[in-house]
C-alpha cells in the first residue's frame, strides 16, 4: 500500500535546532540547505528555508538557527515556542554534550512547556575516536523522554545523514508515532485502532466482518489512488496470515487483520502510511474528526437552539436495534461500548452526560434514555453531536441531521412553539430540593442524604403531556446558588432557556425569600437584555409543615410579578403534582407566565406610548396629505372652469 498526497496535513512546518555552544548547529544547518561543507560558516545562521520538493511530503521546511549562550537565553525560548519539532545536538567527539542532553536540555524543555517531537542529534560523527552502540546509550533516555522521537548521528564534513535528520523531525510533525502507537507495549493505542476500525466497517459493505478482495481493493483506491493487484492482494493476505492466522479467514481480511498490517507498517518505519489513511477519512493528530471535515452547522442566534431531524432519530433507532444483541430493548454498557467502539471514546462517560438520564438497575439504557443522551448532547454541543453521529455511521450532511428551531423572541409573538427539546433552569437557594427534583425527572428515589451542588447538573427525560397525547424532551439544568452571579453576568446567558423554575423549601421563611430575590434577579435580566422566559415558584418539601404565613406570601410574590401561584411537591412523598407536565406545558406557551417588574411595565408602557404616538403622527401626516392633494385637485377644477 504505497504513500501519497496527505490532505489536511500542515502547510509548513517550522524546526528550531539547539544544544550546547559548537556542537555543530549551524554546520548541520547550512550542509542541508547547500548540499555541501563549509568551514566558514556563521556562528548563527539566519532562518534557513527548505523547498516543499526537498522531502516527498512536499511540505516546506523552516529551520531555525540558535544561540546557547546565556545572553540569548529569552530568544531561544521565544523559538522554541513557536517550533513544530526540535533538534537537539550533541557532539560525537565531546562526551560531556551527551550527557548534557539528559541532564539539562530535556529538561528546559519540559521547563518552557514545549511540547513537539525532538529528535536527538549527534554531529561531527567523523571526529568520533570512541566507539559505542547508540541505541543502547539512547535507550533509558527515550524511556523517560517520551517526547524523543528519534536518534540519529550525522557528519557535516563527510555529508553523511544529513538529509535524514531533518526528515526525521518533519516525518515526526506530519506522521507523529504518539498519538498512533505505543513504543513501550509495540502496540496500537486504543483510539487508533477505533479510528482504523471506523474505516475498516466502512469498508465492509456487506457486514460480513471481514474485507473480501473487492472491498480491499475499493480501500486501496479510495486512500491511495491506486487498485491492487489480484497478485498483490494475495501477497497483502499472505503477510497476515503468516503472522496472525486469525487475521485472515475465508471471507477476507478481518478486523483483527486490519489492525495487525497497520501496526506493521508502523514497526517498519512506515507509519505515513496509516497516517494517509487516517487523513483521508479526516482525522486530526488527536485521533479526532478535523473541522474542515465536519458539516458544521449553521449559525443561530443566542435564543435559537439544535435539536435532531427526524431522519437522524429514524437512524438512531435503527442504531440501537442493531447494537440491541438480546433484543430486550435495552442497551447494556457492553452493547453502548460497542456502539462507540468507532468513536475516539464513548461521548456519555463524563459530565454533563455521565448521570443525565434514566437507567437500568444494571445502568442500561432504554430507547427513551438512548434518545434522550443525544438530545441533550445536541442542544449543548451540537458539533459533537454531529461528530458522533458520523463516528457511528451516520453519512449525511448537517442539514439532514439538525434543526435550527425559531427564535424564542418570535415564539412568544406568536404564542406557540415548536420545539420538541425544552431546556429549563432550576434555581433556588441551598437545601431547597433542587437535586432530589432532578432525580425525581428520572425515577431516581428519594435520599435524605444532603450533598451540596457545587457546579451546574443536567439531566433530561421524555415528558408525555396525556392531555395532547404528545411527547417532548425536558432538560433540567440546576444551576447552584453560588453560580447565579456568574451565570448572569454573561448579558446572553439566559437566551437558551425556555422556562425557569425557583426552587424553595416550603417549611423555610428564609428559603421562600430567597427563591423570590432570585426570581427578581432573573426577571430584571431577562427585561434588560430582551430574554424573558415562562417563569414557575415550586414549593418543595409540602410534606413538611409550613409556617403560618408560607401561602399568603408567595401567593402575594407570585400576584406581584405577573405569575402562576407556586406548585407544591414532595419528592420524599412522590406527589410531584405533574410539575413536569407544568414545565413542558409553560415552555409550550411561551407568552404566559412571563413575569415583569415595576420596571418592566413603566418599559412596556413607555414603549407602547411611542408606538400609539408614531401612529398617531403616520395618520396626521397621512390626512394633511390627503387634504392637501384634495384641495389642489380642488383648485385645479376651479381654475380650468373659469
Amino acid at each position: 500500500m504505497p504513500g501519497g498526497p496527505i490532505p489536511g496535513v500542515r502547510t509548513s512546518v517550522r524546526i528550531v535546532v539547539v544544544g550546547d555552544r559548537a556542537t555543530g548547529k549551524s554546520s548541520l544547518i547550512a550542509a542541508a540547505a547547500s548540499e555541501t561543507f563549509s568551514r566558514e560558516v556563521p556562528p548563527v545562521l539566519p532562518p534557513t528555508r527548505l523547498p516543499a520538493d526537498f522531502y516527498p511530503d512536499n511540505v516546506p521546511i523552516t529551520i531555525i538557527d540558535t544561540s546557547s549562550s546565556l545572553e540569548n537565553r529569552g530568544r531561544l525560548a521565544e523559538e522554541l515556542k513557536r517550533a513544530d519539532a526540535v533538534v537537539l545536538t550533541y557532539a560525537c567527539d565531546q562526551p560531556t554534550t551527551l550527557n548534557r542532553i539528559s541532564s539539562f536540555w530535556l529538561y528546559e524543555l519540559r521547563r518552557l512547556e514545549v511540547r513537539v517531537p525532538v529528535v536527538i542529534v549527534g554531529c561531527k560523527l567523523d571526529r568520533r575516536d570512541e566507539e559505542y552502540n547508540l541505541n543502547i546509550v539512547m535507550a533509558p533516555i527515550m524511556r523517560q523522554f517520551r517526547e524523543i522521537e528519534t536518534c540519529i548521528e550525522c557528519s557535516a564534513a563527510n555529508l553523511l545523514q544529513i538529509p535524514e535528520v531533518f526528515y526525521y523531525a518533519q516525518k515526526a510533525v506530519l506522521h507523529p508515532t504518539a498519538p498512533l502507537f505505543d513504543q513501550e507495549t509495540q502496540a496500537l493505542k486504543p483510539r487508533c485502532m477505533r479510528a482504523l476500525k471506523r474505516i475498516f466497517v466502512l469498508f465492509d459493505l456487506d457486514m460480513d466482518s471481514a474485507l473480501n478482495d473487492e472491498e480491499l481493493n475499493e480501500f486501496q483506491v479510495k486512500c491511495f489512488n491506486a487498485p491492487l493487484q489480484p497478485a498483490e492482494i494475495v501477497g497483502v493476505k499472505r503477510v497476515v496470515q503468516d503472522k496472525l492466522p486469525q487475521g485472515v479467514n475465508e471471507l477476507g481480511l478481518t478486523l483483527t487483520g486490519f489492525l495487525f498490517l497497520h501496526a506493521l507498517f508502523i514497526e517498519r518505519g512506515r507509519i505515513e502510511t496509516t497516517w494517509t489513511v487516517l487523513r483521508k477519512f479526516g482525522y486530526s493528530n488527536e485521533l479526532r474528526l478535523r473541522d474542515d471535515y465536519l458539516p458544521m452547522p449553521l449559525k443561530k442566534a443566542p435564543d435559537q437552539s439544535f435539536q435532531l431531524t427526524s431522519e437522524a432519530v429514524e437512524f438512531l433507532k435503527g442504531v440501537f436495534s442493531t447494537f440491541d444483541d438480546n433484543k430486550d430493548d435495552v442497551l447494556r454498557n457492553a452493547e453502548l461500548e460497542d456502539l462507540f467502539s468507532t468513536a475516539p471514546e464513548s461521548p456519555w462517560d463524563e459530565a454533563p452526560y455521565k448521570d443525565a438520564v434514566q437507567r437500568t438497575p444494571l445502568g442500561g439504557l432504554s430507547l427513551s434514555g438512548f434518545l434522550s443522551e443525544w438530545a441533550l448532547m445536541t442542544l449543548l454541543d451540537p458539533v459533537k453531536s454531529l461528530a458522533n453521529l458520523i463516528y457511528i455511521g451516520y453519512n449525511c450532511n448537517a442539514a439532514s441531521a439538525l434543526n435550527i428551531t425559531r427564535r424564542r423572541s418570535i415564539d412568544r409573538k406568536r404564542q406557540q412553539t415548536e420545539r420538541d427539546v425544552f431546556q429549563c433552569f432550576v434555581f433556588g437557594p441551598k437545601k431547597a430540593g433542587k437535586s432530589a427534583l432532578l432525580m425525581s425527572l428520572l425515577g431516581r428515589p428519594f435520599s435524605d442524604n444532603y450533598v451540596p451542588t457545587t457546579s451546574e447538573q443536567y439531566v433530561v427525560n421524555v415528558v408525555e403531556q396525556h392531555a395532547q397525547g404528545k411527547k417532548k424532551t425536558l432538560v433540567l439544568r440546576e444551576i447552584p446558588e453560588d453560580g447565579v452571579k456568574k451565570l448572569l453576568s454573561n448579558k446572553e446567558s439566559l437566551a437558551v432557556c425556555d422556562v425557569a423554575i425557583f426552587v424553595y423549601d416550603s417549611s423555610s421563611k428564609y428559603s421562600l425569600r430567597r427563591a423570590s430575590e432570585l426570581l427578581l434577579d432573573v426577571t430584571k435580566q431577562g427585561e434588560e437584555t430582551g430574554f424573558s422566559m415562562p417563569c414557575l415558584l415550586v414549593a418543595a418539601k409540602h410534606d413538611l409543615d409550613s409556617y403560618p404565613t408560607a401561602m399568603e406570601e408567595s401567593a402575594k410574590i407570585c400576584q406581584g410579578i405577573g405569575i402562576d401561584e407556586p406548585i407544591h411537591v414532595s419528592v420524599k412523598e412522590r406527589d410531584l403534582n405533574n410539575v413536569f407536565s407544568k414545565l413542558v406545558n409553560a415552555a409550550e406557551n411561551p407568552h404566559l407566565s412571563v413575569p415583569e417588574t415595576d420596571a418592566g411595565r413603566n418599559r412596556k408602557w413607555y414603549r407602547q406610548l411611542i408606538s400609539r404616538s408614531l401612529i398617531f403622527v403616520s395618520v396626521g401626516a397621512a390626512t394633511a396629505f390627503v387634504g392637501m392633494a384634495a384641495y389642489r385637485a380642488y383648485a385645479a377644477r376651479k381654475n380650468s372652469a373659469s
